[in-house]
């Protein structure tokens, strides 16, 4: 995958070169509007299971100790930080992760300690994988706050059901790693559109 490598690099370096203005105004819009750190970092499981620190926006109030399993209206994110979620810059501070060889533009969300933790057998090869920004489970589940809205336990329709979905699409993923998919992956992210993935429309 030294491909794959040379363009998380390249195309990370490009990205926070042409978009400081952007993480500029966003970071000030932040600090005027919620109070508290500009970013939100925290632990997450990375490549071969290593913890690493995310970066991301904050969105949400500070010290709000909800649960990692977050929900379209929660009360915890605000109005800002909605619509950063929605538009997904958020996470453009994760372009940083992806220079610094932490994460990779396309890979399996970065999950928090507890959930990648319990990956059992041939499931573990998704640990073999650098998280990414986006990936094919991200696009499958690009609604996944809204999702989780329409049911009654969010929490346990994520264990039960979401979670064991994306690690089956990471896992096909590694074990079908494709550079063409990956470009296509990006520009439909990018665009919002969808694509055929292992038989499916994600």
């Amino acid at each position: 995958m030294i491909l794959k490598w040379l363009f998380d690099r390249t195309m990370a370096l490009i990205g926070l070169l042409f978009l400081w203005p952007v993480l500029l105004v966003v970071a000030i819009l932040i600090k005027c509007q919620m109070p508290g750190p500009v970013l939100f970092v925290q632990p997450r499981v990375g490549k071969d299971g290593k913890l690493f620190n995310c970066h991301k926006f904050r969105s949400m109030t500070v010290g709000h100790g909800g649960s990692s399993v977050s929900v379209a209206g929660e009360a915890r994110i605000t109005p800002l930080g909605a619509k950063l979620r929605k538009y997904k810059l958020d996470e453009l501070p994760e372009l940083w992760d992806v220079f610094i060889g932490a994460m990779s533009f396309v890979g399996p969300r970065p999950d928090v300690p507890g959930y990648a933790d319990k990956l059992q057998g041939e499931d573990r090869i998704v640990l073999t994988l650098r998280p990414g920004i986006t990936g094919p489970a991200t696009l499958k589940y690009r609604n996944e706050e809204e999702l989780l809205a329409t049911v009654k336990n969010p929490i346990r329709y994520n264990d039960e059901v979401i979670y064991p979905d994306k690690v089956r699409i990471n896992r096909y993923y590694a074990e079908n790693y494709s550079f063409i998919k990956d470009i296509q992956m990006i520009f439909c992210t990018v665009l919002g559109k969808h694509m055929t993935y292992n038989n499916e429309i994600i």
